[in-house]
């Protein structure tokens, strides 16, 4: 498998001198960006597989840079910023992040992760399996696009977490996915104490299912157990 490459989109030095020092010993190609200006001349010139990327940069913050990072169909993103409270962290992985972590951070911990994350993002061909177009209830999971369409063709371009998430129920209709189940198709990784990560996801699908006002509801709640997809798969 081709070497993935990384990009760091940090604009402390020492911060993005360590993370390169960090994942080239890793093995990894890595790239540095200062702000969002240089990591789209990155994109122009590179395939990149993972974006490393903190919240506060000059210009463009990263919450801004995030909602463009997400239209890259294998494109994985973690934040990884100073900025340690529950409004950001819930903000960062609406807007598509697949992970966040605060700073000081552990090095072992976040090599970890963009290993784990990397597993679901440097191979293209691991979505290609997937169906090409999945029907149920009026809607359609396409594949090609990763995007969702309604009943009126309304087009909903999806990250990653929330494409394989929805996956996964129309998958498993009727059935009780756990926490633990999401958070490992989603991410590829396990279930952390306080986790919001598949909790934030599911809020997101079921914003694209009230756009159409007269759809019931197609993701119920199991408390104490997880989700469950109630409609009718094609």
């Amino acid at each position: 498998m081709q070497t993935p490459n990384i990009l760091i989109v940090e604009d402390e030095i020492v911060t993005r001198t360590t993370l390169k020092s960090l994942f080239e010993a890793e093995g990894y190609n890595v790239f540095e960006a200062e702000n969002g200006t240089e990591m789209h001349e990155f994109f122009k010139n590179n395939n990149i597989n993972l974006v490393i990327m903190d919240i506060n940069l000059p210009g463009k913050n990263g919450l801004i840079l995030a909602r463009e990072v997400r239209n890259r169909k294998n494109v994985g993103l973690i934040f990884l910023t100073g900025r340690d409270n529950d409004v950001d962290r819930i903000l960062g992985l609406e807007i598509g992040a697949d992970d966040y972590l605060t700073k000081p951070f552990n090095p072992r911990e976040l090599t970890i992760r963009a290993r784990n994350l990397l597993s679901r993002t440097s191979n293209a061909a691991e979505d290609d399996d997937l169906p090409s177009k999945v029907k149920f209830n009026g809607w359609t999971l396409d594949g090609d696009s990763r995007s969702l369409i309604s009943h009126q063709g309304r087009e909903f371009r999806l990250p990653r977490s929330e494409f394989r998430a929805l996956h996964l129920f129309l998958s498993n209709p009727g059935k009780i996915l756990t926490r633990e189940q999401l958070i490992m198709e989603m991410t590829g990784r396990e279930l952390r104490p306080n986790d919001r990560t598949v909790d934030v996801t599911i809020r997101r699908i079921r914003k694209h299912f009230e756009s159409e006002p007269n759809d019931e509801e197609l993701i119920v709640t199991i408390h104490g157990e997880g989700y469950r997809f109630c409609g009718a798969v094609d």
